[in-house]
């Protein structure tokens, strides 16, 4: 009997000795997937915190829990208003990662931990737009029709037509806000993450710097360690065209290019830039977020003054489209995440594809180069479902296989702006319509935007 006794309490000592150890080792070296779950929750909530305005607790468990990887089932968050800082951990204490807010930029992850040289990245003062008079129409001011088309309101408010997980939706027809829908706990003055509906931003934000002369769309050589290697050959166009033949790896479900970058490189551009050629140049369509944010590099390169780049998004594209609610964000270094982090408002979405629809040109003023936005859509060379300037000409399908929905039905003119879990806007220029669709709707559940986008065709066609 006793022999038994000391050969469980031997057994139990073991156990706890293993157990203390694989604390240890996760602790003081956790792995990669649990550094990148910790990043994304910090992340999320801190954005969501900070610009959105919301709830915490209700952002890890609804935005970050419930769709995510189960892992992220038992990521811990906790929220320093005051500091405007978010760590987050596995059971709180494993694999702590931090997110910082900053003045006018959002939050940002930071993978070394040095919080203090983040926060010297912002954008002051605060915008000094004038305000549009209360009671204003959209796009001008906030103000919508109250006399929606019953018809196409009936269409937003199908389920099945706006899907699980809208959180808002709203249709321009004619330039007018003529229906628009919130799913519970948002609102019209909500901001929203539009993921990779950034990339066709940030391509507009390129335009400008075309446009005054500041970057060529032929120009190659783009990093200095490229000139050196078959990279030289890389043109502007064929990043903006995702066909650059870069190696990076757009796998969102475990630790790939896509997710270490934006959880655990400090310097996001370059991670990307440092990446090898796999594929000819110009030939092989590859979707990838580092040449998004390699974009972004080079546009702020492009204007020098770094005080100058920071603050060039809300002085050459938001202030005059008179998108207010827009926050694009910084990595660690003060690189703009121009693939994945634009917070706006559904009605700020609008006006900004509503602004592609009407070529570039609001209020008279030509934002974008005459002809920019008829060739950000026409389909790349290597691909037949994206345009050369950052827009999808296909429908939204899935993370597998993005940009291959039908289009059936639409008219032939039609393309979007597309992002992780089921952001999309739609513009139709032919109809006059822009379409835009937000939420928290996850691949598996696959909804596709286009039989609500086709109703709305038919039910506003004139």
């Amino acid at each position: 009997m006793r022999a038994v006794v000391k050969f469980i309490k031997s057994l139990l000592a073991l156990i706890v000795l293993a157990v203390v150890a694989l604390f240890a080792w996760l602790y003081l070296a956790p792995p990669e997937l649990i550094r990148v779950g910790s990043g994304y929750s910090a992340k999320i909530v801190c954005s969501n915190v900070f610009i959105a305005g919301r709830d915490p607790k209700e952002v890890l468990a609804v935005d970050v829990q419930a769709p995510g990887h189960p892992l992220l089932r038992l990521m811990k968050v906790s929220v320093d208003k005051e500091r405007g800082l978010v760590s987050a951990g596995l059971l709180w204490v494993l694999g702590k990662s931090v997110a910082v807010e900053r003045d006018g930029v959002g939050c940002a992850s930071v993978p070394d931990g040095d919080t203090g040289k983040v926060r010297q990245i912002s954008l002051r003062p605060a915008p000094s737009t004038a305000a549009a008079p209360p009671d204003a129409l959209w796009p001008e001011g906030e103000r919508v029709d109250a006399s929606q088309n019953p018809e196409v309101s009936k269409i937003i408010g199908n389920v099945a037509m706006a899907g699980v997980g809208m959180r808002a939706v709203v249709v321009v027809k004619n330039g007018r806000v003529v229906a628009e829908r919130y799913g519970e706990g948002f609102s019209a003055k909500t901001p929203l993450l539009g993921w990779s509906m950034t990339k066709t931003v940030n391509a507009a934000i390129v335009g400008t710097l075309v446009r005054d002369g500041k970057m060529a769309v032929d120009s190659k050589g783009l990093f200095a360690p490229w000139k050196v290697d078959g990279r030289a050959a890389i043109s502007l166009a064929d990043m903006m065209a995702m066909s650059s033949g870069l190696a990076f790896n757009e796998d969102y479900g475990d630790v790939a290019d896509v997710t270490r970058m934006l959880y655990l490189e400090p310097d996001m551009a370059g991670f990307a830039e440092a990446k090898p050629l796999t594929g000819e140049v110009g030939k092989v369509f590859s979707y990838s977020s580092g040449t998004a944010v390699m974009l972004s590099r080079l546009w702020q390169d492009a204007i020098g003054d770094k005080a100058k780049a920071l603050a060039w998004p809300r002085t050459a594209l938001f202030e005059p489209l008179g998108m207010d609610s827009a926050v694009l964000e910084t990595d660690e270094q003060g690189t703009f995440v121009g693939s994945s982090y634009l917070y706006a408002t559904a009605h700020d979405w609008a006006r900004f594809g509503q602004f592609l629809l009407q070529g570039g040109v609001w209020n008279g003023a030509q934002i974008l180069p005459a002809g920019f936005v008829d060739w950000m859509r026409e389909p790349a060379p290597a691909s037949k479902v994206y345009g050369k300037g950052q827009v999808w000409i296909e429908g939204p399908g899935d993370e597998e296989n993005p940009g291959a929905g039908t289009a059936a039905g639409l008219p032939k003119d039609t393309y979007w702006m597309e992002g992780h879990d089921g952001q999309t806007v739609a513009i139709i220029p032919s109809e006059q319509l822009v379409v835009v669709r937000l939420g928290l709707t996850p691949t598996k559940l696959n909804y596709r935007p286009q039989t609500m986008v086709t109703a709305l065709v038919k039910a506003l066609h004139q």
